[in-house]
């Protein structure tokens, strides 16, 4: 069967998931595939995982079952982490065709041109067919650019890590850390500007470790982006998730330094006790994350800060969680991403006494949440009444309103009319938050 046809990419997780959805479907589209969503009778529906909590897990099986109620006739193809990790309960899920690993997901337009012989194939075996090499055989760099929104670009820059903390199934399910090196990673950016993307996200697993193997760092890819004419159409950088112990004083320096790169870090903390952090296997301790947080404040005072934290681990007791939510609350973040602990197969945290109880951990988790919100609020009243650059989305909200991001990630509202058309930079005038969204009123276009 020649590709050809209709696909629909459902994607969950993290933005690194979604550059390679966006890489991979451009890949199909050039085969010959027409780019579709799945109320839209595709004939191929590509899931595309994550499998940092069993929640993902579920999400994805319910996601299959929803895509195949839709669309019987479809071929259902599932990728990603949990595919990497659990194959065989995926092959399982009734619905799905076809199971691709780490390193066979890049080859999903030859596995498609052949969809008539596995789906064959799987009538046979009374399950997916399941293509999963070995995880240490992933070796290869794989560079992926978003370009679903003609705003926002997700450039991946880094793939894998090398950490292996107790908890994380990252390194099972995407391999050791690699990256391209710095000339290519700005050739893929040019790519977004070839979309019309007005802001670019560096993003990857542990994207502070790029360029170790080339002799380079992710500081020289921050200046090269910059300085490279091509990428002049580009308004705005920001810096996705980085390890507090990879963001180096140098590197909070040129952000504040920078005219393009965003004053926004998000840095995982996952625990705010160091005996916790300890037990995790993370490669920092308590007083090294605050100076970093404390170098950021002081280059940059209205600075966001995102955070990572991490409720449930075992051993962490009322003390343990106490000291996090003190520590949490004495730092002056913009908001919080808090995951509640669940086991995962072959992590060292399943060897762990002490476990927590799952509605213990629920309960913790509700709590930081609360909390992520009170921050989220005091953050963005620092700006209540000021005037801040606001880079227009596509998206409106369900009251037609247009959204948008200030340099210090402040979602922002304005009227949808107002003839200011996507990708524009506009000084808006901050007035309260409401249902986590800012509202402002739109004065004249910066540009």
């Amino acid at each position: 069967m020649s590709n050809s046809g209709r696909v629909a990419f459902e994607t969950l997780g993290c933005k690194l998931n979604f550059s390679e959805s966006s890489a991979l479907a451009n890949g199909l589209q050039e085969a010959g595939y027409a780019r579709v969503t799945t109320d839209e009778g595709p004939d191929v529906v590509v899931v595309n995982t994550c499998s940092v909590t069993d929640h993902a897990d579920a999400k994805c099986r319910n996601i299959v079952r929803r895509a195949k109620a839709a669309n019987p006739d479809s071929t259902v193809v599932v990728i990603g982490c949990y595919a990497q990790l659990k194959p065989e309960e995926i092959a399982g899920i009734d619905g799905v065709d076809l199971v691709l690993g780490a390193q066979d997901k890049f080859n999903l337009a030859d596995y498609l041109d052949q969809r008539t012989a596995l789906r064959l194939e799987a009538e046979q075996l009374g399950q997916a067919v399941i293509r999963r090499g070995e995880i240490r055989e992933v070796t290869a760099f794989h560079p992926a650019v978003s370009s679903g929104d003609r705003t926002r670009s997700f450039l991946k820059v880094q793939d894998g890590c090398d950490y292996f903390c107790a908890f994380c199934t990252i390194p099972l399910a995407r391999g050791r850390s690699r990256s391209a090196d710095m000339a290519s990673t700005v050739a893929e950016a040019r790519k977004a500007v070839a979309a019309g993307a007005r802001e670019i996200v560096l993003t990857g697993v542990n994207i502070g470790d790029f360029g170790k193997a080339h002799g380079e760092d992710l500081l020289g890819l921050c200046r090269a982006l910059e300085s490279d004419p091509a990428l002049s159409p580009v308004a705005r950088f920001r810096i996705s998730s980085i390890e507090p112990n990879l963001l180096s004083e140098e590197l909070i320096d040129h952000v504040a330094q920078s005219e393009r790169f965003q004053p926004h870090f998000h840095i995982p903390l996952q625990s705010g006790c160091d005996e916790i952090l300890a037990s995790m296997r993370r490669r920092y301790r308590t007083d090294l994350y605050r100076d970093r947080v404390a170098r950021i404040v002081e280059a940059m005072p209205h600075a966001a800060i995102g955070i990572d934290v991490i409720v449930g681990f075992p051993g962490e007791g009322e003390e343990e969680f106490a000291q996090t939510v003190a520590f949490l609350d004495d730092l002056p973040a913009a908001y919080f991403h808090v995951f509640t602990y669940s086991e995962r197969a072959k992590t060292t945290a399943l060897r762990l006494e002490d476990v927590v109880p799952v509605p213990v951990r629920k309960a913790r988790n509700k709590v930081l949440r609360q909390m992520s919100l009170k921050k989220q609020w005091a953050h963005a009243a620092r700006f209540e009444g000021a005037v801040r650059p606001v880079l227009l989305e596509a998206e409106t909200d369900e009251h037609g309103l247009r959204l948008g991001y200030t340099p210090e990630y402040v979602r922002v509202a304005v009227a949808a009319d107002s003839g200011c058309p996507p990708g524009s930079i506009v000084p808006v005038k901050l007035s309260r938050m409401s249902e986590g969204v800012v509202q402002g009123a739109l004065a004249e276009a910066l540009n």
